[in-house]
């Protein structure tokens, strides 16, 4: 990763400040020509040229970190796990920094990660050959087995959270909600988005009882 969340060694210089809809983004300076592609109950996403980088990048504003505590520990269990994880089907974290110059200043959040062109919301209602769809499926599920294996459950695994390439490339995000599985780990039917909710999530098993 080329930066980290840290409030040191840093000038005011280096951010400046742009409207992206009706959200104020302070960014560095590196990072321009912003817009928005999407929003959520975490946070508010646009796309931007990276100028050292020459590439295009999605930046992630997360909604209010520090509000309570449970934000607070969505916004540190999404940065960790991103960091952690490295999987071609899950999606990359490049850089985070907070434009914050103290500790008590200490409100924002960025997340700089890969872009890609369509979730698979929009992906669906395309007329996909079976080829296609099942090289999407082989994707997902790859992706989903690292994650287990890592002890890793997302929790929120929707077609919302799932992003794709023009090549077809398929990567999953958002961990906001996600949680380590552990011997004594129970899950809530309270987190998923309702209509995504697994069986065993609904019938509240634990790891070990859904064969996880």
């Amino acid at each position: 990763m080329e930066g980290g969340i840290h409030v040191g060694n840093k000038t005011d210089l280096e951010f400046y400040t742009v409207e992206v809809g009706d959200t104020t983004f302070r960014i560095l300076r590196r990072y321009v020509n912003l817009r928005p592609i999407g929003s959520g109950a975490q946070g508010f996403v646009c796309a931007a040229l990276d100028l050292i980088t020459q590439t295009n990048v999605a930046i992630k504003k997360l909604s209010r970190p520090f509000q309570n505590v449970t934000h607070a520990k969505r916004a540190f269990r999404e940065f960790s796990i991103m960091k952690l994880v490295n999987h071609k089907n899950i999606i990359s974290l490049l850089n985070a920094f907070t434009p914050s110059l103290t500790i008590d200043e200490f409100n924002d959040v960025y997340i700089i990660m890969e872009l890609m062109d369509a979730n698979l919301c929009q992906v669906i209602q395309m007329d996909l050959d079976h080829e296609r769809i099942s090289y999407l499926l082989y994707q997902m599920l790859c992706g989903i087995k690292h994650l287990h294996s890592a002890g890793i459950i997302h929790r929120d695994l929707k077609p919302s959270n799932i992003v794709v390439r023009s090549d077809c490339t398929l990567k999953i995000l958002d961990f906001g909600l996600a949680r380590t599985a552990g011997t004594s780990f129970m899950m809530t039917p309270y987190v998923v988005t309702r209509y995504y909710r697994a069986p065993e999530v609904i019938l509240g098993m634990g790891s070990k009882e859904n064969g996880f």
